[in-house]
């Protein structure tokens, strides 16, 4: 059942800190004796490792520590990261070292690190380092890198395929058979980078009187860094400590466990002493993870009515040169792919393809945004064949609000069945385009031509699922100063994880949120946590916070009624004390504490001691957030150039629990899109060499880009999956904004016959499809 709350928007706990720059990043740890680290990158996508001289830097004034993989492997009780996600369809093993030692296999791996007085000196040591380098072959392109006699990415390898799955259902080649009409397209969306304003970084403090570390770090997984640093150093989890303060966006990269981290901890415990690395921007361009390269080959099979009958067809996934997650980036593309539409029949082959490039993980979206422009682009061409308006032939396609819930053929990567829980998808759709004045598009369109101008609009659905379980730990406990303490192993990262935590523990104890605190990301409050990803911190955390803080509530009252003599259904929590309703005794939170923590030799109230709950609610199936995009842009014909005039965005994500905060986390999402779409390019050469390593040759969104008319939508359709009947948001808007973009890019330039098929779309793409050739 749904509990039926106040949600409401309150003031962010988070902003005055963040306003009056009293927040504190990882560069702001700054313990006394801090070293600082250095690391010396490969210049070459591919070589081999003939020998290290590091002689020269040792010697450096200043510098503390130089390790390579043979000085620093002795120390480790694991000398490569294994953090693959376990999956059947992989075809071969790639946990990556600490440091290279015998070959480097995409430009920016780290094959040493330096500790210095400061980050200058360790810097200058960096260029004293002599490695003698044998270049190899190089595997730059991941459609290619499949290829028969292609080279390999790894010496030794047998092949370059690293994981090999078919996603599917019904008989696709009858649906194609019997089809009315088919349409196939070649898609191909490029690799980007996360650039959140704050690079990764972390402080390594040990402490060797206790023989404990303490790790502060810009992630979103505390606990799963603990367990990585635990097994790779050979140490009990109680023995190091991971704490993640105040994060400068993560959109991904940041959940995942790196090299840099390991060989930081291990220097700082050779040491005896703090280490802090903090990354540079160049470094985020060429070591942090990255997100695909994609290229889909893709069919659609309809009726005369343009209802679907199958699709089927295969995409090929850029893995880069290690296994820094898993294979959930082309998973989470090929599954998102006919989430919102009712498709009979559908069967997509992935293979993962090992490159010389920086490795893939997640950003946000996680594969999700390029299988909906794969369907989407699908859905335009076929309406274009039956000559049918393209709004209409989706709203044929979407799955009915009278078939919610609705069981779906496919299966999660954890083999559980996808069943959209909730929702209205047509309403959805038909309110973005009211919104947009889709109907009366064609009237501006024409005025427009006639004025020389090449206007056009385009819709995209999608549906995400969101609230990844299976659980996050949160625990509430009244203090005997009558605080209440919320610790959780969720791990905020601008999104306003305390904010919500607060406003429902103290929506159950008072209604005072200034008496919340909460303690998130930080091994040492909370024993198990799962971390930030996957649009699930308010679903999983808010619902352990909501129980325990039930749970709490029945407690303080239990104790309220013994101290004031008065029946439990006779009391209620107000701000920071329990009244007896319409009189005026009243006991306060610290003295309902105090009471519960016993005095020797006196009754308990209630018979147990202490007032606090801990919770980790198991919640498997995931919860499906929609919504739907419309884009309105504006074509020069002469540059390229690309604007977008007016943007809508409709969505759905069960009940929102602060209604502003949704929707700053949609219009970042739509900004993201919007950079997937016109903008973010990661460039490589035939030899996978990087092109694009700083922001004057990597485009970003900023606010002169962003349209100045954006209106969203929300509509609510509570998930009977968890008791607040909330869905997941952070990654929501970014899903469907290249495909509404592509597709009006395409209605802009429908005199001249253009065809999108690629993103990001550059001017140069624009001018190309005009002239009838193939993009970039």
């Amino acid at each position: 059942m749904t509990t039926q709350t106040a949600f409401r928007d309150v003031p962010r706990l988070e902003d005055p800190p963040l306003l009056r720059g009293r927040a504190r990043f990882v560069d702001d740890i700054r313990p006394a004796g801090a070293l600082h680290a250095a690391f010396l990158r490969s210049p070459f996508a591919h070589a081999a490792i003939r020998s290290i001289d590091a002689s020269a830097a040792r010697a450096l004034p200043g510098v503390h520590l130089v390790l390579t993989a043979a000085d620093l492997n002795p120390h480790l009780a694991e000398t490569h990261l294994k953090v693959a996600l376990p999956s059947p369809a992989f075809r071969q093993t790639l946990d990556r070292p600490v440091l290279a030692a015998t070959e480097v296999v995409h430009v920016g791996e780290a094959v040493a690190i330096i500790v210095a007085d400061d980050r200058y000196i360790a810097e200058d040591a960096l260029s004293l380092i002599e490695v003698d380098y044998d270049p190899l072959d190089a595997v730059a392109d991941c459609v290619a890198a499949l290829e028969p006699g292609a080279p390999t990415a790894h010496q030794g390898a047998p092949h370059n395929l690293v994981g090999d799955f078919t996603l599917g259902f019904g008989d696709p080649d009858a649906a194609f058979a019997s089809a009315a009409v088919t349409v196939r397209e070649t898609l191909s969306q490029h690799r980007g980078v996360a650039h959140s304003m704050e690079c990764r970084g972390l402080v390594a403090i040990p402490d060797p009187i206790e023989d404990k570390l303490t790790v502060w770090s810009s992630t979103q997984t505390p606990h799963v860094a603990r367990r990585m640093l635990c097994d790779i150093l050979g140490l009990p989890e109680d023995r190091v400590r991971v704490v993640t303060p105040d994060v400068g966006g993560g959109f991904g990269p940041k959940l995942v466990f790196y090299p840099e981290e390991a060989a930081v901890a291990a220097a700082a415990r050779m040491l005896g002493r703090p280490v802090k690395w903090i990354e540079d921007r160049r470094e985020h361009f060429i070591a942090a993870t990255q997100e695909r390269d994609q290229v889909w080959d893709v069919e659609l099979a309809v009726d005369t009515g343009g209802r679907i009958l199958g699709v089927r067809g295969e995409m090929i996934h850029d893995h880069g040169a290690w296994t820094a997650r898993g294979l959930n980036v082309a998973y989470g593309a090929v599954s998102a792919m006919p989430l919102a539409y009712i498709v009979p029949a559908y069967r997509i082959r992935s293979r993962s393809a090992v490159t010389n490039k920086v490795p893939v993980t997640p950003i946000r979206g996680a594969g999700q945004p390029q299988g909906v422009f794969a369907m989407e682009r699908l859905l335009d061409r076929a309406a274009q064949q039956l000559g049918l308006d393209r709004a209409e032939i989706r709203r044929r396609n979407l799955v009915p609000a009278d078939r919610m819930p609705y069981a779906t053929p496919l299966k999660t990567r954890g083999g559980m069945q996808v069943v959209l829980d909730s929702g209205d998808y047509p309403r959805c759709m038909a309110e973005a385009l009211a919104r947009a004045d889709w109907d009366g598009f064609g009237q501006r369109q024409s005025i427009a031509r006639a004025e020389g101008r090449h206007l056009g609009i385009g819709v995209a659905n999608y549906v995400e699922g969101t609230g990844r379980g299976p659980f996050e730990h949160v625990s509430v406990r009244l203090e005997p100063s009558g605080r209440i303490f919320v610790a959780t192993g969720a791990a905020p990262m601008g999104q306003g994880t305390r904010t919500m935590l607060a406003q429902l523990v103290a929506e159950q104890l008072g209604g005072d949120m200034a008496n919340v605190e909460v303690s998130a990301g930080d091994t040492a409050t909370s024993p198990l946590g799962l971390g930030g990803f996957n649009s699930r911190q308010a679903v999983m955390a808010g619902t352990s916070a909501h129980v325990a803080s039930i749970k709490v509530r029945d407690r303080v009252l239990q104790v309220a009624a013994t101290l004031l003599e008065a029946s439990e259904a006779d009391l209620e929590i107000a701000g920071r004390a329990v009244r007896v309703t319409g009189t005026g005794m009243q006991v306060t939170l610290a003295e309902i504490a105090r009471a519960a923590a016993g005095l020797p030799g006196f009754a308990l109230p209630g018979g147990r001691a202490g007032i606090a709950a801990a919770e980790e609610v198991v919640i498997d199936p995931m919860t499906y957030a929609n919504g739907s995009c419309v884009a309105e842009v504006e074509v020069d014909a002469g540059t390229g150039n690309v604007a977008i005039t007016r943007l809508s965005f409709m969505h759905d994500c069960g009940r929102a629990l602060h209604p502003q905060i949704v929707e700053g986390q949609v219009l970042g999402g739509i900004a993201h899109g919007i950079g997937n779409a016109l903008f973010e390019w990661m460039g490589f050469d035939d030899q996978a060499q990087p092109v694009t390593t700083n922001l004057a040759e990597y485009l970003l969104m900023s606010a002169t880009e962003m349209p100045h008319a954006i209106s969203i939508g929300h509509l609510e359709s509570p998930t009977p999956l968890n008791p607040l009947g909330i869905k997941g948001v952070g990654e929501s808007g970014v899903i469907p904004v290249a495909a509404a973009i592509a597709s009006a890019v395409e209605d802009a330039l429908s005199p001249f016959g253009a065809r999108m098929n690629r993103v990001p779309i550059a001017p140069h793409d624009v001018v190309a499809a005009m002239l009838g050739n193939a993009a970039r």
